[in-house]
């Protein structure tokens, strides 16, 4: 699963969201990519356009070009192993924003890798 980024957006504390950490990044042609999580919470939660799941273990790679998810194979159909990928080189990206918000949804969670 792959897309042309427009925008990515991290914020590692949304205050009026129950301080929800939340990665968003939106495809030219309408895709939406969230990653989030609640403090407290043992799972991150993943929307691909309008699918969604719960999971645990997986691993995001961050860099000016791209931005990588890599889900576990015991996530649910049809994230099982799946690859989403965005391609940030013409994305208006704050890129600090990002990987503040990555690591805290990814604590305990899953691997950050900056590139």
């Amino acid at each position: 699963m792959h897309m042309k980024a427009a925008l990515l957006m991290g914020n590692p504390c949304d205050e009026e969201e129950d301080n929800l950490a939340l990665l968003c990044c939106q495809g030219t042609e309408g895709e939406l990519l969230l990653l989030s999580r609640l403090p407290g919470e043992d799972e991150v939660e993943l929307v691909w356009d309008e699918q969604s799941t719960h999971l645990r273990d997986l691993k995001v790679t961050l860099g000016a070009s791209r931005l990588r998810v890599e889900l576990p194979a015991d996530a649910e159909e049809p994230f099982s192993a799946a690859l989403l990928s965005a391609d940030l080189a013409d994305a208006l990206a704050d890129l600090d924003d990002a990987e503040a918000a990555l690591r805290i949804i990814l604590e305990g969670t899953g691997t950050l890798v900056m590139e």
